[in-house]
């Protein structure tokens, strides 16, 4: 039987580092600057403690080709932005410039987005101020925190990907 939960545990010595098992592959991941937390606030760079379904993913086609896995992952278009104002109608919401509210840009210089995985943090049951943009990304060098997102190596995340599918499980402990 395939596993079906990616579980991130927290690691020692680092309140922003994690190690990340789905069956037999364990990982050495990022996590938010503030660690994580079971009360997730907009802004407050925590990792929620939660298990969220992964709905879908985006990704850079001119860095990294062709992607094996059965999650639906769209192309990452230059327009492609990501509401974070809590008080939007589309807040947590992916959203297309021109686009006034506070916003991250989906197509980021830093290569992070260049494979990001969205988990179901408050997408489902939108709640103001309770966290947006928590992805499965990829990785800083040097292992940096997030600001509340799950981030591994691209190496790593080329090893998950051919086993993950909607509904796969991330469950922060």
């Amino acid at each position: 039987m395939r596993p079906s939960t990616i579980v991130v545990r927290p690691a020692p010595g680092k309140k922003s580092r994690a190690i990340v098992r789905f069956g037999a592959i364990t990982i050495p991941a990022a996590i938010g600057r503030s660690g994580r937390t079971i009360f997730k606030r907009e802004g407050d760079g925590a990792t929620p403690i939660a298990a969220m379904r992964l709905i879908s993913g985006f990704r850079r086609g001119e860095r990294n080709g062709q992607l094996i896995t059965s999650l639906p992952i769209r192309r990452i278009r230059a327009d492609m932005l990501w509401c974070d104002q809590p008080g939007n109608a589309n807040y947590n919401r992916l959203v297309q410039a021109p686009f006034g509210a506070s916003h991250e840009e989906m197509r980021r210089s830093d290569c992070l987005y260049d494979i990001c995985l969205v988990m179901d943090w408050n997408i489902s049951s939108r709640l103001r101020n309770r966290g947006s943009a928590i992805f499965f990304h990829l990785i800083r060098p040097g292992y940096e925190p997030t600001a509340g997102c799950v981030a591994v190596s691209l190496r790593d995340m080329r090893r998950l990907l051919p086993h993950l599918r909607k509904g796969t499980i991330v469950r922060v402990l």
